[in-house]
């Protein structure tokens, strides 16, 4: 039917133009790929009555997409429906702007997500209509657009569940103080009514006293939100608690937002850190094979969304101190304790690159405005990377590496860092990432670190990191964990995928 194709065709492109009057008094969203589609089409109307049809069912079902069907035209559509002439256009813009928002996400990833580096999906939309058209598979073919990943399917099935499930009862824990073991009184039966409704305690079991039975329940639901489990309702976990179906049904939502975004193609072998989930895994063959618990970034220093290739390794590496920490963490603590530069195994330079003395430096004198020196921290136990670096070349000088301050893992949040990616067992992950890197065993990755030296190694082959932020995950059991929005990021998207497009 086409004679012209839109090839390896980008959102922007696709809706792009001027939104404007178009039949039936309908905003054209996607106007330039419209007219592109008809002007190529060797008919004057490309919709019969059946593709019409099922191009109504396809927009429909978008519901099952986090999409609000009625943003593509829907009731013009329905109004539409008897008169052929007027509402073949509208159909095709309806149907490119759904199709581009289930192939690149409906919001701009780099609004929401300034830092992001990783290319989308791309698909030749102008083709898929046409085959669809003559195929008579128009009812699909929005649908297909939808990214391939096994997450994103469990998310899918999720909200179907949720909406089933929406009118459960959601009873409220009151704010105040935190509840803590031995304490009574109301609130505390609050929560132990809300923890039965999650079945995680028993009805019999109310009985308006933090006893052990409540402490533990409180437990078992921080550990499944990665919250502190410390077994008291303080205020994050009273928050959580306090979610019922309607906010898992925006938080869903958001993540498949999110999962559009993605390119197709993860890579053969990569990691995935996730940020809100404080944990990296290793992934082959679509199948995850390890998992190493993370500290990310503070709330103040977050950590960027990105992705990246993994070039090479290093072990027991020198800490090259950023200017920015050398200023704000380093100074003040030098001027509290000026032999922690020599006991931590800091290595002063001036401008120059010329080693100095710290004995001859008095801290207090030095200012934090016009700081001087490089710092850099030798190979050693108190190296802030610990034995090895996981580097992936990137501008915000984020990567993964090892910590002195490994009980810190212990902790359910783990948001520590100024930035970068601390990782638990790093050098079994390191071995991991070798396993393609001839003469890389795990008996040369022990001796290298053993020897106490900077060693570099390159890998065979670069492999695909990912860091992303993500809310709703799998449990590992055929459902969804909902872990706590650290960043506070989840808002901003849901509110525009609210928002009708223009």
């Amino acid at each position: 039917m086409m004679s012209r194709l839109i090839a390896g065709a980008l959102l922007a492109c696709v809706l792009q133009g001027t939104a404007q009057a178009g039949p039936g008094d309908s905003e054209m969203l996607a106007p330039v790929a419209t007219e592109d589609f008809h002007e190529a089409a060797d008919t004057s109307l490309v919709w019969n009555d059946n593709s019409y049809d099922a191009l109504i069912a396809a927009l429909q079902a978008l519901e099952g997409h986090g999409l609000d069907p009625g943003h593509y035209h829907l009731d013009a559509l329905e109004t539409l429906r008897p008169k052929r002439a007027e509402r073949d256009r509208v159909a095709t813009d309806a149907w490119m702007s759904a199709a581009a928002h289930m192939l690149y996400g409906k919001l701009d990833r780099a609004t929401f997500e300034p830092d992001w580096t990783a290319a989308g999906r791309e698909a030749d939309l102008a083709a898929v209509l046409d085959y669809a058209l003559d195929s008579g598979t128009v009812a699909t073919s929005l649908e297909q657009l939808a990214p391939v990943q096994s997450a994103y399917g469990l998310l899918k099935q999720e909200l179907a569940r949720l909406r089933v499930n929406a009118d459960e009862p959601v009873s409220s824990v009151s704010e105040g103080p935190p509840l803590k073991p031995g304490m009574t009184g109301p609130r505390v039966e609050e929560l132990q009514v809300r923890l039965a409704e999650l079945g995680l305690l028993e009805s019999a079991a109310l009985s308006g006293t933090m006893d052990e039975a409540t402490v533990a329940a409180v437990e078992v639901f921080q550990t499944g939100h990665a919250l502190e489990t410390d077994g008291i309702a303080g205020a994050s976990t009273i928050r959580v608690l306090n979610q019922g179906t309607a906010e898992h049904i925006a938080q869903v939502r958001v993540n498949m937002e999110r999962w559009r975004w993605l390119p197709g193609d993860l890579g053969q072998r990569h990691l995935r850190a996730n940020i809100a989930g404080f944990e990296v895994t290793a992934f082959e063959n679509g199948e995850p094979q390890r998992t190493h618990l993370i500290i990310v970034g503070k709330t103040y220093r977050q950590t960027p969304v990105f992705s990246d290739k993994i070039e090479y390794i290093i072990f027991n590496p020198w800490w090259e101190t950023p200017y920015s920490l050398a200023r704000a963490d380093k100074l003040p603590l030098f001027r509290r304790d000026p032999g922690a530069v020599q006991r931590l195994g800091f290595q002063v330079l001036d401008r120059s690159g010329n080693i100095v003395d710290p004995s001859t430096i008095d801290w207090n004198t030095v200012s934090s405005a016009s700081f001087p020196y490089r710092l850099r921290q030798a190979p050693g136990p108190q190296n802030a990377l610990g034995q090895v670096k996981i580097i992936f070349p990137n501008k915000y000088n984020v990567y993964l590496h090892d910590t002195p301050t490994r009980d810190l893992f212990a902790r359910s949040q783990r948001a520590f860092s100024s930035g970068c990616l601390r990782a638990q067992d790093p050098i079994d992950l390191s071995e991991w990432l070798l396993e393609n890197t001839p003469g890389w065993d795990r008996k040369r990755i022990d001796k290298a670190v053993a020897s106490g030296k900077e060693t570099r190694v390159d890998l065979a082959a670069s492999v695909p990191v990912h860091v992303l932020y993500y809310t709703a995950v799998s449990d590992g059991s055929g459902g969804v964990r909902y872990l706590d929005d650290i960043y506070e990021r989840d808002a901003r998207v849901l509110a525009g995928l609210e928002v009708a497009p223009e």
